[in-house]
């Protein structure tokens, strides 16, 4: 298990647009289709990393608590599925059903978008205003598997709410720090 962490993303860079498959229902889906009216949270997620696996229930816990309040969540798989299989679209599918996920988990196949993004590992969160402006880029909260602290999703929570009350973005974004993304 390879500790990496997140790479700088420039705060009011906007989100690079894409298109791509949602595993859960088969269609493409791009941002445009899928930004909150209020913010919009990007993950970069996949089926495998303990990492991911560790913030899985708190991470739905809080998508469904902040969807009602207009941020919208999208949650990307880039890994190469060819060395990874579990991180494929089937398995994909699967998980989004067994755990509930409240957002679209899409899949970035020719990992175009990871590259646009600059994403680095999974979890790899980016938080964006209402008009799709980076507002944050970085860790869920300190919790990492084995250390003993509790998920809480205080970093991100903390980050939406600034979206939310028009405030400025956290002055500490601490980088997100999990598996790398397994690229080609």
């Amino acid at each position: 298990m390879a500790l990496t962490p997140s790479n700088p993303f420039p705060l009011g860079k906007t989100a690079p647009n894409f298109s791509l498959l949602n595993t859960v229902t088969d269609s493409k889906l791009g941002l445009e289709q899928l930004k909150g009216d209020n913010g919009t949270v990007i993950v970069f997620i996949c089926n495998h990393c303990p990492f991911v696996v560790h913030i899985n229930p708190e991470l739905v816990k809080i998508a469904n608590r902040y969807q009602d309040k207009g941020i919208a969540f999208i949650a990307i798989s880039s890994n190469d599925v060819n060395n990874y299989p579990q991180d494929g679209p089937v398995m994909m599918k699967q998980l989004a059903k067994d755990l509930n996920y409240p957002f679209p988990y899409l899949y970035d196949q020719t990992q175009d978008v990871a590259k646009a993004y600059d994403a680095a590992c999974t979890p790899d969160f980016y938080v964006f205003d209402q008009n799709l402006k980076s507002t944050y880029h970085g860790q869920l909260d300190n919790s990492r598997p084995g250390n003993g602290l509790p998920v809480t999703g205080a970093d991100l929570i903390k980050a939406m709410e600034a979206v939310l009350n028009n405030q400025q973005p956290l002055a500490i974004q601490k980088p997100s720090i999990g598996c790398n993304i397994k690229w080609k």
